[in-house]
């Protein structure tokens, strides 16, 4: 199976998809002003105490307090606290954790007043970003993520992923683990360090110990609240961890992205620097792959699969609930059953790729189809734990119940993705009425002679529906010819199947949409 990431960065966001066979099976949007993201480390300070939670409220400069659980303060938090304390009292020198003396370890049936008092300034991570009403989930257990190795602050222990099935490759992580990290220093040694030479997981540890230091230098200048460490972006964070030999090609349109991303893979696998390409076509980057199309196809309420068959996806505060309907076909009661078990399977794969495009977490209820029969029912939940396999997020999966429900709990960190396919109209904003459309490419040509001739913008590049593209397009002497010919040369036309049919945007030389609506009635 081969696999595609294609990233498309734009002024207002980035996006990233990931693509098997050419098939969109994963999904990401970024706003380029994101903050408090998975991952980013903060100078906190302690905000309210909640004993009956055994809780606290952590200010980190967010619009909502963070939420700490004692539980996740993790089994050294004295130890870190008195750390940060000396870091903070001595702004002159940066303390070495290597020649810190650790402290023993705290109660793990303690009560929250008896580590934190209000006021206190604490180190903290980011393990869940802020969803709906509620702010981010923390830890005081903190980590840097490398590609092999994941870097543990004041612990000791060194870890080996269960996947790795060798015993033998396990003890020999284990032991050049031991031989190359520094005192006080945890490691979790991931999957993908299989049989990597000393040298690969040695660059990396130095890498990631020079992450921490980096944020122990902010750390003495720092006043709560404050942002020490910021995760690396979306696009690299995600080729961090998915990122395997069977990549054929990442494609990237910003050239700064590119750069950052070419770097990485020069890092962590040189001789695959070749497949990060830099996409300078004028046609979106999301069109040319016909990612577009998938995104229109695949979100939303109702999703389609196989021979008129689809889902209807719900989703409400508490869970998600997803319906699985066989549509029109019309087939005999005697092959019912064949026909629920053959919807139920095709179902079973679309439901797998759907929890992952669109990062659906906490309670999920699939509603399948009736089936009398046990070996049914079992081949479905069996292939289901199949299909379910490939996917990053932690998740557990119960066998149907008698009413033909299955549940599954999917890990959440970040809001599910929701992508409204539904468009309203450009032109009327729902009101129901439009102007006449054979009218559109006139408006389309008094925007362009306003823009010319008012604000004196000579290129620029108007994206319109591929309908009306190949209609301005039409002729020897086509409308964009003579638009060109009357107005600028340095005009470009780009098809675009984001937009509805009668909407258009227009963008400057440097990539800025340029918003022409209220000049034009104000004219």
């Amino acid at each position: 199976m081969s696999s595609e990431l294609v990233v498309d960065v734009q002024p207002k966001e980035v996006s990233i998809a990931l693509l098997h066979d050419k098939r969109l099976v994963e999904l990401q949007k970024e706003p380029c002003n994101i903050s408090f993201a998975l991952g980013d480390i903060y100078l906190g300070r302690v905000k309210k105490l909640m004993p009956g939670l055994n809780a606290a409220f952590i200010d980190i400069g967010y619009g909502k307090d963070a939420f700490l659980h004692y539980q996740d303060l993790g089994p050294f938090f004295t130890s870190s606290e008195k750390f940060t304390r000396q870091s903070l009292s001595d702004r002159k020198h940066v303390l070495s954790l290597p020649k810190f003396k650790m402290l023993k370890e705290h109660d793990k049936e303690g009560s929250i007043g008896d580590l934190l008092t209000v006021g206190r300034e604490i180190l903290v991570q980011i393990t869940k970003e802020s969803i709906s009403t509620k702010g981010p989930r923390l830890t005081a257990e903190l980590s840097f993520a490398g590609r092999y190795l994941v870097l543990i602050p004041f612990a000791d222990k060194v870890s080996v992923s269960q996947k790795i099935k060798s015993n033998e490759e396990k003890n020999r992580l284990r032991q050049l683990i031991h031989s190359i990290k520094p005192q006080n220093f945890g490691v979790i040694v991931r999957t993908v360090a299989e049989g990597k030479r000393v040298a690969e997981l040695d660059n990396e540890m130095k890498t990631l110990v020079k992450r921490w230091e980096d944020s122990l230098v902010k750390l003495q200048k720092a006043k709560a609240p404050s942002l020490l460490y910021e995760e690396t972006g979306r696009a690299v964070g995600l080729l961090r961890d998915i990122f395997n030999p069977s990549f054929e090609n990442i494609y990237v349109n910003d050239e700064e992205t590119f750069h950052q991303i070419s770097d990485y893979v020069n890092i962590i696998a040189p001789e695959c620097k070749g497949i990060v390409k830099h996409y300078t076509d004028e046609l979106p980057i999301f069109d040319h792959f016909a990612i577009t199309k998938q995104v229109k196809s695949s979100f939303g309420k109702t999703v389609s699969f196989k021979n008129g068959a689809y889902l209807i996806i719900e989703h409400t505060e508490a869970l998600h609930v997803i319906d699985v309907n066989s549509g029109n076909r019309t087939k005999p009661d005697a092959d019912q059953e064949n026909t629920a078990f053959e919807v139920n399977m095709a179902a079973a794969e679309e439901i797998a790729r759907q929890l992952r495009l669109r990062d659906i977490g906490g309670i999920i209820v699939i509603d399948y189809i009736d089936m009398n029969e046990a070996d049914n029912r079992q081949k479905l939940y069996d292939r289901m734990k199949e299909l379910m396999e490939s996917d990053r997020a932690r998740h557990n999966i119960l066998p149907l119940s008698k009413f033909g429900l299955m549940q599954i709990t999917r890990h959440r960190v970040r809001p599910a993705l929701d992508i409204m396919t539904d468009e309203s109209c450009p032109v009327c904003n729902g009101k129901g009425k439009i102007p006449p459309s054979i009218l559109f490419t006139d408006k389309l040509e008094e925007k362009i002679a306003f823009l010319v001739s008012k604000f004196k913008v000579k290129k620029f590049s108007l994206h319109v529906h591929p309908y009306i593209a190949a209609y301005i397009n039409r002729g020897i002497f086509s409308l964009k010819w003579r638009w060109k010919r009357k107005y600028t040369r340095r005009f470009r036309l780009i098809p675009n199947e984001s937009l509805a049919l009668l909407e258009y945007k227009i963008y400057d030389g440097e990539g800025n949409e340029i918003d022409l609506k209220e000049e034009i009635e104000i004219k």
